[in-house]
């Protein structure tokens, strides 16, 4: 028997290890890259436009969670409202070597122009099966007029 079994109060099931907003991320060889972990954005104007960022995910899977999954991701505002139109889910197929306790895998989405009509807080919602998993936290701040 590989690992642990489901039914085992000793499982837990898929693990999300990080989950960031960046400018640039990649993956080489399985290994994730960040650069410019960030969580507030300052702008002179509103609205404003974010030239270029990235969602940078690393999840563990265990036995238990083998079979197929999908991944979405979704941009909202305070009040919960998609502020852009929502990622197609990402399927994924998870299938662990048989002498492995579990795989790593990591999601990079890049985003580009990303549009902001007000300041205040925002979110990156990350939902695996349709059940949500992490948030990531973003703060839009106006800078003050000099004057």
């Amino acid at each position: 028997m590989r690992g642990i079994s489901p039914d085992s109060c000793l499982y837990f099931p898929m693990n999300i290890q990080v989950a960031v907003l960046c400018d640039a991320a990649t993956n080489d060889n399985e290994k994730l890259n960040l650069l410019g972990a960030f969580d507030t954005i300052y702008t002179p104007q509103l609205p404003a436009a974010h030239p270029q960022c990235a969602v940078a995910l690393r999840v563990t899977f265990l036995p238990g969670d083998e079979g197929r999954h999908q991944f979405t991701l979704n941009f909202v505002n305070a009040d919960g409202r998609s502020i852009m139109p929502n990622f197609p889910p990402v399927p994924v197929e998870v299938t662990l070597p048989e002498d492995a306790h579990f795989v790593t895998r990591n999601f990079i989405v890049n985003i580009q122009q990303l549009q902001f009509a007000e300041a205040g807080a925002y979110s990156v919602d990350i939902r695996i099966d349709n059940q949500p998993q992490a948030s990531i936290p973003l703060l839009v701040k106006l800078l003050p007029q000099a004057g």
